[in-house]
């Protein structure tokens, strides 16, 4: 009775056939689950690209007549515009005003704590002041502060005939310094960046950012003075011009300019995560549009670039093998810090390649140069640097000279 137990309809010949499309029907359903198993399957033994590469959009319209976004520890640049192009700056001049008193304190010629003369040509100087007292001495220190927050103009003429002796002078000191520093594009005329019908100072954008950059890594005792909101001197308080230090916490500098001539101008300096921006915008419409137009960059920049360390001081690349030396081999290395920047996450996609010569001979000096080390992402060259020796290798006595000189010759013969 089992076998026909399928249906009380079937006769004994129809049960084992309406067993088989029962069995049919169930594989019909069976099928698709069978085939996604399957598909999940090869996609899981399926390897996914080592790095998702990152879209970096086009860069945000920048409302400036010049402008140019600096990793500030590569010096790298990341947008630009007409950054070449030498504007009147105003009073982001007195970054170089600034720039040349910190030197002169490092160097010792001046302390902090030096009083300098105000002369009647340094109070009676127009346009924004620290407001000193003619005749009067002030510190070096309040001086620094009322250049660098108050943006006194009256402070920066002070400062230039206290080291140079007259502001003409001076201005021949801050193009000195500007050629040192290899800014190309800059030439000054006085320490404030006042315009006058007979002549104004000039510096490009990028010139700007070489200053902006120079006074973060070589004056970083004085730097954190550019973050300070206000200063007082003379019972007068004033804030700093540079509103983006009341807006963005990262924010920690630089200085603002503006004349008829220059337009609206901001050199702005930012850090997060690790990574240091330097912006500068110049020639822009109003106060709020040179803070809106530099949030722009800054925000486009830590978005979707990083900086990353690619070497320490001292890393070992590569070991090679030496011969005629007491050692086989040399390790070939880098003997400094080396940072790049680079689109956000692709560290992993950068591919290192070292090239020297195929046959290296003692003796070697620790710290020679063997070759160079190319850093690559995306068939751009990211690094190109010297890779040193990082041992001593002195050459062998005669009878190890000879043998390696058989084993290169045999070696040389089999392989040619």
């Amino acid at each position: 009775m089992s076998y026909f137990s399928t249906s009380i309809f079937q006769s004994p010949v129809q049960a084992p056939v309406c067993q088989l499309r029962q069995w049919l029907r169930v594989c019909s359903k069976l099928l698709p689950l069978l085939a996604l198993a399957v598909s999940m399957r090869i996609a899981a033994q399926t390897p996914l690209p080592a790095v998702t590469p990152t879209i970096v959009p086009r860069p945000p319209e920048i409302a400036a007549s010049s402008y140019i976004l600096m990793d500030a520890k590569t010096g790298q640049i990341l947008l630009e515009e007409n950054a070449d192009e030498a504007l009147p700056p105003a009073s982001l001049t007195k970054i170089m005003t600034a720039y040349i008193l910190e030197e002169e304190v490092m160097s010792g010629n001046l302390s902090l704590d030096t009083e300098v003369h105000i002369s009647e040509k340094a109070w009676s100087t127009q346009g924004s002041k620290m407001f000193v007292a003619i005749n009067s001495l002030v510190r070096v220190e309040d001086l620094l502060r009322g250049i660098i927050i108050q943006s006194g103009n009256d402070a920066s003429v002070a400062v230039a005939e206290h080291i140079a002796g007259s502001e003409e002078a001076f201005a021949d000191m801050m193009n000195q310094y500007a050629e040192t520093l290899g800014m190309s594009k800059s030439k000054f005329m006085n320490a404030s960046g006042l315009d006058t019908e007979e002549y104004y100072n000039l510096m490009s954008a990028r010139d700007l950012a070489i200053l902006a950059r120079a006074t973060i890594v070589r004056h970083p005792d004085f730097y954190p003075l550019y973050a300070e909101r206000e200063f007082t001197y003379n019972d007068i308080q004033q804030s700093n011009r540079n509103t983006l230090l009341f807006r963005d916490r990262n924010v920690d500098g630089l200085k603002t300019g503006w004349t008829e001539a220059a337009g609206y101008c901001l050199v702005a300096s930012s850090e997060r995560e690790g990574m240091r921006l330097i912006s500068v915008v110049m020639g822009t419409a109003s106060e709020e549009a040179r803070a809106v137009e530099t949030q722009k960059l800054m925000t486009y920049g830590f978005r979707y670039f990083e900086t990353h360390k690619l070497y320490d001081n001292g890393q070992i690349l590569t070991n090679v093998p030496v011969w005629s030396g007491k050692q086989n081999a040399v390790d070939l290395g880098i003997t400094e810090e080396v940072y790049v920047t680079i689109p956000r996450g692709q560290a992993a996609a950068m591919t290192a390649t070292v090239d020297v010569a195929d046959i290296i001979r003692a003796p070697l000096e620790n710290g020679q140069i063997m070759g160079v080390v190319n850093v690559v992402l995306d068939n751009n060259i990211y690094y190109t640097g010297d890779v040193m020796a990082m041992q001593t290798v002195e050459q062998a006595g005669m009878f190890k000279r000879f043998i390696d000189w058989l084993s290169l010759f045999f070696t040389n013969l089999f392989s040619g």
